[in-house]
């Protein structure tokens, strides 16, 4: 976490450890109307960058699927066939109290965080993660465990917020700053939470950073697509 986040949530700088336990605070209270959130914040939109996201996932070979950070659940639901084995990992009980009321028995929720995964080496074909790698305490840990959990020639793809195109950047960032922890305030009760993911959005790599820190993990044909202008971004890779 940088300085500037620091400073924002605590007034110093937070350790990993510290910085953990933020981060699962934040998403147990925020939990029961989370989707409802992304609703708002979006103005519906990340529905259709989900949408995307999971048709490419479908695409891909493979029987043991991972969902990664998959709080509620709704990109695993969009995942399940038969044959497929779907597991969900998450570090906040609550949301995958959520997950599981929604799946059932098609989906085998497990706690855990993207630096460190309950996972056999070599475990799994095809690794997802959407909206969660940037609440990650160490990135690049992450996605060294993500290449330790992965099959020789698995997929990973990951859906975040990325950098808007310089034109649409003052109307996003004050959309971002204003807006969305008032709506935090009025429809989930907690306003600071909110600002905690504006502040994690704006914190986040870029692109092309992100593209290279993919790469530096071990990864090959790593590339990205933007959504609405970059204002998401789906990256994409194989593990060499």
């Amino acid at each position: 976490m940088s300085h500037r986040l620091s400073r924002r949530f605590g007034h110093r700088p937070v350790e990993p450890e510290q910085r953990e336990q933020l981060i699962r605070s934040v998403f147990e209270r925020v939990a029961p109307r989370y989707d409802l959130m992304n609703d708002l914040m979006s103005m519906g939109i990340h529905r259709l960058w989900k949408r995307r996201f999971c048709r490419e996932l479908d695409r891909l070979p493979g029987r043991v699927f991972v969902d990664l950070a998959g709080g509620t659940g709704d990109i695993a639901g969009r995942l399940i066939r038969p044959g497929r084995e779907l597991l969900l990992i998450d570090p906040s009980r609550r949301m995958m109290e959520v997950a599981q009321q929604r799946l059932g028995e098609h989906c085998h929720c497990v706690a855990g965080s993207a630096e460190r995964m309950p996972l056999a080496d070599e475990s799994v074909d095809v690794l997802a993660i959407s909206f969660g790698i940037r609440n990650a305490t160490d990135i690049t840990a992450a996605l060294r465990e993500i290449a330790r959990v992965l099959r020789p020639g698995g997929h990973f793809h990951c859906l975040e917020f990325s950098r808007a195109a310089f034109w649409l950047r003052p109307f996003y960032d004050a959309w971002s700053r204003w807006v969305i922890p008032r709506l935090g305030a009025a429809v989930a009760g907690h306003p600071d939470a909110y600002r905690y993911l504006v502040e994690s959005i704006r914190e986040f790599p870029a692109q092309r950073e992100l593209a290279r820190l993919i790469e530096d993990a071990g990864f090959e044909a790593v590339e990205w697509s933007n959504l609405s202008f970059g204002i998401a971004a789906i990256h994409r890779a194989r593990l060499k």
